[in-house]
């Protein structure tokens, strides 16, 4: 299998940016899965956002004094696979209404997932009636808010970066 430098530059250089300092829950990662999944080739797509992720989680754990792994991190990098076989529509796609609509999933999916899991795990917090789900999700509204903003943000990073380079530097690349 042919490695597509481009792709595996820009995916390792989205799932890094995570280490730099950003808003809460604006970050790189979820439009990094949807763009390794739509770029890179195989199981690419899948273990190296992966990888990166699990490398980079214990980095933030010591920068910020939290415990790298917990038991939402199966979750968590559940949904970020998601998110790669969501990318993996789009692998012969330049279309901006598809990135978008792609970005958009993969942001909800996260929010539904994870927050669904906030609310079968919590025992304190929300009542496990559907108004205890309801009043989950409404609370965890203004993290969506900034998912959404961060993987928009990011993808149109990345995809952009991607027409733009492929076109320039390394036409091998284009999607295809």
């Amino acid at each position: 299998m042919r490695m597509r430098p481009l792709s595996l530059t820009l995916t390792v250089a989205g799932v890094l940016l995570r280490l730099v300092p950003h808003p809460p829950n604006f970050t790189p990662v979820g439009a990094t899965a949807l763009y390794g999944g739509a770029r890179l080739k195989g199981w690419q797509a899948y273990v190296i956002p992966l990888l990166i992720m699990a490398v980079t989680d214990p980095l933030l754990g010591a920068i910020y004094g939290f415990a790298p792994f917990s038991r939402m991190t199966p979750i968590i990098y559940g949904c970020f696979l998601l998110s790669v076989l969501i990318g993996r529509t789009l692998r012969a796609s330049e279309s901006v209404p598809r990135i978008a609509a792609a970005t958009f999933l993969g942001s909800l999916q996260f929010y539904i997932i994870t927050n669904g899991m906030i609310w079968m795990r919590s025992t304190r917090l929300y009542a496990h009636t559907l108004d205890g789900l309801m009043a989950c999700y409404v609370a965890a509204l203004p993290f969506f808010g900034r998912t959404l903003a961060g993987d928009f943000f990011y993808a149109t990073a990345l995809f952009g970066l991607h027409a733009w380079l492929s076109r320039k530097a390394f036409p091998a690349e284009v999607a295809a």
